[in-house]
């Protein structure tokens, strides 16, 4: 008669696609019961790990096919507890906000559409950060379309997991002086990532709360454009230093990016100023030349309509584009480069406005 500790054997080698670990050492596996020549399996999945259910699910029944004794597989699907989600009266209210220990700041990227360079921005502010000595970390909060681990130079790399169920941790890549963490390592280049609402969240705020981030000076948060569950999860989880919302000249960038200010404005979250990226092309030939290719004035309409600071004109140069491809920002890669040097003198900008603003609290 087939019995639990075979059915244990034969479910050990299920690995998690991310760490290559197996299940039963990550501690997914609830419970494990053989039970009138039925297995009876209780998992339990991290929510990072929620986008391969279907993948486990069928790798668990296709383990006991042909097994002798074994007429069925019966698969359960726990719930998988999320710090810092709900409180504990069972109606799904949000807690308070719950700081990140060891987390001193948090600086959000927002930008009401794509396309407009809103992690290109947030990539080189982390790298500018760490480049005067704070420690740092980024949070890539755009599931949908991760794309910093190649701006990094790591979407080769899988971060490391340790620990088991709730104690489960995720430790952070460290490249380039900060400590990075998206949903671009977690999952294949080409897989698509399809969940609603509920699983973003809980996927948000593991990254937050389960990710080992250590002592950091600050922490980026690279958020998807719009302003969707990403924006609101994170906003209701922790507090804020502030967000920074990215626009270009054109003005259906500005239309959509005075979408996702006023969101951010209704919620109470504090907005540091407006970054307008790709204010000028700068030739390689020619650094002395701007082309305003895009137009002129977005920026500045819209920290004037917002009694906001327009907090930088990022111009935007071919050595912008080689240096995300190759993985290697471009305040790193070209230091002494036209727009390295704006990006710089936005960080100087950015940390006397936080520091202005806790003067005045």
């Amino acid at each position: 008669m087939f019995k639990e500790d075979e059915a244990v054997k034969v479910l050990s080698f299920i690995k998690d696609s991310g760490s290559n670990k197996s299940l039963l050492e990550l501690g997914w596996f609830e419970q494990i019961v053989v039970k009138d020549s039925k297995v009876i399996v209780r998992l339990k999945l991290p929510n990072f790990a929620q986008s391969q259910r279907d993948r486990i699910v069928q790798e668990i029944k296709d383990s006991f096919k042909g097994v002798n004794d074994i007429s069925g597989v019966q698969i359960e699907l726990s719930n998988s507890s999320n710090q810092g989600e709900i409180g504990n009266n069972g109606h799904g209210e949000v807690v308070g906000l719950q700081p990140i220990p060891g987390v001193k700041k948090i600086i959000a990227v927002s930008s009401g559409k794509g396309g407009v360079g809103k992690s290109t921005v947030a990539v080189n502010i982390a790298c500018a950060l760490s480049q005067q000595g704070y420690s740092v970390g980024l949070l890539d909060a755009d599931i949908y379309g991760p794309n910093t681990p190649i701006m990094l130079g790591v979407s080769n790399q899988t971060p490391e997991v340790i620990g088991t169920g709730a104690e489960q941790k995720i430790i952070p890549i460290e490249t380039h002086g900060i400590a990075m963490v998206s949903m671009g390592l977690l999952i294949d280049e080409n897989q698509p990532v399809i969940w609603r609402g509920p699983m973003l969240n809980g996927i948000i705020r593991q990254f937050l709360y389960q990710a080992n981030w250590g002592q950091r000076d600050f922490l980026v948060v690279d958020l998807p454009p719009g302003t969707g569950d990403a924006q609101i999860s994170l906003a209701q989880a922790v507090p804020m230093s502030g967000v920074l919302i990215v626009t270009t000249p054109q003005k259906v960038s500005l239309q959509d990016s005075r979408r996702g200010l006023a969101m951010f404005k209704q919620m109470n979250i504090p907005i540091l100023g407006i970054i307008e990226n790709m204010s000028a092309f700068i030739p390689p030939d020619q650094p002395e030349r701007k082309y305003k290719i895009f137009g002129e004035g977005g920026g500045k309409a819209l920290s004037e309509e917002n009694s906001l600071p327009l907090l930088a004109k990022l111009p935007f140069e071919m050595r912008t584009f080689d240096s995300k491809d190759e993985g290697m920002p471009i305040v790193l890669q070209c230091p002494n480069s036209i727009t390295a040097k704006a990006f710089k003198e936005l960080v100087n900008v950015i940390l006397e406005m936080i520091d202005r603003n806790n003067d005045q609290e």
